[in-house]
């Protein structure tokens, strides 16, 4: 018999990695000099940014859909001021690499994500050097070194705005954990939206008017409402189904989409766009750099599992182990049930391991605030 939640889950995940991975291609597409000609990459942010605003407006003070939280002026001023500065100058950086590189090679880069966020939380003290994941970094760093050498169109403006625009957005996400953690707040996507896209468009604003409005006057820059509209609705639903996706999976679950869709993304912007043409020493680069970010990311849900368990002192620990043992020796439990449901580890677990989803310690309350610093309110 199907599983329906387990149909729905896969689902929803497929719906993930297809609109993840479209946003992308789709801004390479409107941005690109070679195709619909729209070298505007603060105003196609700003046109995201509004739209997502206005339609978080509506959700939360018309439809109500959402409770927004108790938001004071120093919480504003704060916490979701800086943290909206970051976010949309990583915006800004990223879509101003498409300009200049190919969406396969920016992904390529985009490995450099835990390096980013591991280097800015050492240096606000959120995190502590460790040599395992030292390790984990130089592996992810060598790879993209490597990946980079190997790019045939390697372009030093396209790769600075990118790293620039990674090293933002891993800020963002230390000054999340700092500030709104601190405050005991935590945002869903649609509040999330609801407070910092307006003030993210604010500070878009400013580069906007000294970049982009004077070339505006002087091009003939073609604008299309149809295409802007389905673009921005694209991004959206991207942030949408984020919601629906960490509402049913675990924290390894999306980030082995993540990587997924990485390489989906790598393989489709080939075909689409025939000018990104990828080298065996792209791969090799790439395939080591993520090596190193899944061990990162390996250790990083083993740390929080490892966190999550009750500390025991070593007698209690022995006394728990020994009543187990005697447990499992008492009752006898069927071969082919207890394998089965344990995956092959014999009959010395307590009885309550039979029931345990290995995600479900990942799926507490701190989960949402958790996967939201990595995926929400992300225009790709």
């Amino acid at each position: 018999m199907i599983n329906k939640t387990l149909v729905l889950t896969y689902l929803y995940l497929l719906i993930y990695i297809l609109l993840s991975s479209g946003v992308i291609l789709y801004n390479k597409w409107v941005l690109s000099p070679k195709y619909f000609n729209f070298p505007l990459p603060i105003t196609l942010t700003m046109i995201h940014m509004g739209f997502s605003g206005a339609v978080a407006f509506l959700l939360v003070r018309v439809f109500k859909v959402v409770t927004p939280v108790k938001m004071t002026f120093e919480i504003y001023a704060t916490c979701v001021i800086p943290i909206s500065a970051f976010f949309a100058s990583s915006l800004w950086f990223g879509n101003t690499a498409y300009l200049h590189i190919s969406v396969a090679f920016i992904q390529m880069l985009k490995a450099l994500m835990p390096v980013a966020t591991f280097v800015m939380a050492v240096v606000c003290g959120t995190d502590k050097p460790r040599c395992d994941v030292f390790l984990n970094m130089l592996l992810v760093s060598v790879g993209v070194v490597i990946s980079s050498y190997g790019e045939i169109h390697f372009n030093v403006v396209g790769t600075l705005y990118q790293v620039t625009g990674i090293f933002a957005e891993a800020l963002r996400l230390v000054l999340t954990q700092v500030l709104l953690q601190k405050k005991g707040l935590t945002l869903n996507p649609i509040t999330s939206l609801y407070y910092i896209a307006p003030c993210s468009f604010v500070f878009l604003f400013v580069p906007w008017y000294l970049l982009e409005k004077p070339e505006m006057q002087v091009s003939q820059i073609q604008f299309n409402l149809w295409i802007f509209f389905s673009n921005a609705i694209c991004a959206l639903a991207l942030n949408f189904s984020i919601f629906l996706v960490i509402g049913r999976t675990g924290a390894v679950t999306i980030r082995v989409a993540g990587v997924l869709k990485d390489w989906i993304l790598i393989a489709l912007s080939t075909v689409i766009f025939p000018e990104s043409t990828i080298t065996g020493l792209n791969i090799i680069g790439y395939a080591i750099a993520l090596c190193g970010v899944v061990m990162y990311n390996y250790i990083k849900v083993k740390d929080v599992r490892a966190s999550q368990q009750p500390a025991e002192s070593l007698p209690e620990r022995i006394t728990k182990d020994w009543k187990l043992e005697k447990k499992s020796s008492d009752i006898f439990v069927p071969n082919n049930s207890s394998d089965s449901s344990r995956g092959g580890s014999g009959g010395n677990g307590a009885a309550s391991d039979l029931n345990v989803d290995e995600e479900a310690p990942l799926l507490s309350k701190s989960r949402l605030s958790h996967i939201g610093r990595t995926h929400l309110i992300r225009d790709p």
